[in-house]
């Protein structure tokens, strides 16, 4: 168990993971750091004699690090999810050194939030599809004439980051009932909403023929900043619904005529 309250709610999670060794490395890296949540999203392979041998002596990080088939199960439950990525992509995220994701992940987990660091596949990191899911980038600034981190390695500056704002957050702070302000909305929340989100403005010919992406991309990232709680989002879900009933009567009206 880690000596700080807020680390217990930080999880560090691979997508994808292609070789079983780099997943007991990245275990070892947390550990040194006094972090022991892993979370494993569709490995290529299951643990194996190298994971673990490389793991040298992290062999409880990997045996409880639970294995799960998608990222949205992974952080399902996270109010905050930050992926670290090589380069950037269609998906416009704000980015973050990884000294900067650190101090935002670690206050996050001190208000008594969950918190996801994610990393992708060795060979070609997230997808676009699962950066969406994702808050924010972080990305770690190496030499462009040779940019290429191993995935362990990736792990080790994150995790050092992230042990760098425990030690310098102030014990007070850690112990602070987080009842200032309602709890945010979940991932899956949002995610369930922004799927409602999507439904309703195709029932309502918002797009207009036009291909819905780029809207939903930027309405993702406009609701996402608001961390919205999960009072607003229920507001917000029930204004749609009663967009969608309108929507309908309107269109069993125009039938009618």
């Amino acid at each position: 168990m880690s000596q700080f309250p807020a680390a217990t709610r930080l999880r560090f999670v691979l997508v994808g993971t292609q070789h079983p060794g780099n997943m007991g490395a990245a275990a070892r890296a947390l550990k040194t750091m006094g972090l022991h949540r892993m979370v494993l999203v569709a490995p290529e392979k299951p643990l194996d004699e190298e994971a673990f041998r490389r793991s040298a002596g992290a062999e409880d990080v990997l045996c409880d690090a639970p294995v799960v088939a998608t990222l949205a199960e992974a952080v399902a439950d996270c109010t905050l999810v930050l992926g670290c990525t090589a380069r950037a992509r269609r998906v416009q995220l704000e980015e973050y050194l990884p000294s900067d994701a650190a101090a935002r992940a670690v206050a996050k987990a001190g208000e008594g939030a969950e918190v996801a660091l994610v990393f992708g596949r060795e060979r070609t990191g997230l997808t676009n599809e699962e950066l969406q899911l994702c808050h924010a980038a972080v990305h770690i600034p190496s030499d462009p004439a040779f940019s290429s981190l191993n995935l362990a390695a990736a792990v080790q500056v994150l995790a050092y980051e992230t042990r760098m704002q425990l030690l310098g957050a102030q014990p007070a702070a850690e112990a602070e009932p987080a009842d200032v302000r309602e709890p945010v909305a979940s991932h899956e929340q949002m995610e369930s909403f922004f799927a409602q989100l999507g439904d309703t403005l195709d029932e309502i010919d918002f797009h207009k023929g036009r291909a819905p992406e780029s809207a939903m991309r930027k309405l993702r990232r406009l609701f996402l900043r608001g961390e919205p709680t999960e009072q607003e989002v229920r507001l917000l879900r029930g204004i749609l619904a009663d967009t969608q009933r309108m929507a309908r009567l309107a269109r069993e009206n125009g039938t009618e005529g």
